[in-house]
């Protein structure tokens, strides 16, 4: 077992070197590389750098830990991440590349009415309810699988607010969380 330690640590010397002599165009070109192959650990330490100075909200609620959510109208809806504020959830990486991403978004929206035999409704305005509507769904998906009409979970405040701020409703009439339909 010695020797494989060793040898790892060896490895790691001579790959520590190899980066080290990089200049920058080849640094970024094996960003992207890894980029490609595994998105999660590249978000995971770009939210780390990004998120250091996170600034809290001068009315935050009481129940808030993370630093970004708002008063929510029901007490059931008043839900933070419980992250500390550099890691809260809304903020990673993985929001931007797997919830808010208006191409990701239309896509689970066709799918979602594939299944249902369904079109999405063409008023005016239509369109960022619907895509709310599929944000919360892949956030559910992402952090919980699947979900049904008797399994429902509350999105936290920090989580329903970033998605509310990206598709807003003209005339702020939002519907919140409806714990079960029978």
């Amino acid at each position: 077992m010695q020797r494989v330690v060793q040898l790892q640590n060896r490895r790691r010397e001579v790959e520590e070197a190899r980066i080290q002599s990089l200049n920058l165009e080849q640094c970024q070109d094996l960003l992207m590389r890894c980029l490609q192959r595994e998105p999660g650990f590249l978000f995971d330490i770009l939210a780390e750098e990004n998120q250091a100075d996170v600034p809290r909200a001068p009315h935050l609620p009481h129940w808030c830990v993370c630093g970004r959510c708002r008063e929510m109208p029901t007490d059931i809806e008043n839900k933070c991440c419980r992250q500390e504020p550099q890691h809260c959830i809304s903020q990673l990486p993985h929001m931007d590349a797997y919830i808010i991403e208006e191409g990701g978004l239309r896509l689970a929206r066709r799918l979602w009415n594939d299944i249902r035999a369904r079109e999405d409704p063409p008023d005016p305005g239509e369109d960022n309810k619907q895509y709310r509507f599929a944000a919360y769904r892949q956030y559910c998906a992402w952090q919980y699988g699947a979900l049904g009409q008797l399994n429902r979970r509350v999105i936290p405040s920090c989580v329903v607010w970033r998605i509310r701020d990206k598709f807003p409703d003209p005339h702020h009439q939002y519907v919140g969380f409806i714990p079960r339909r029978l």
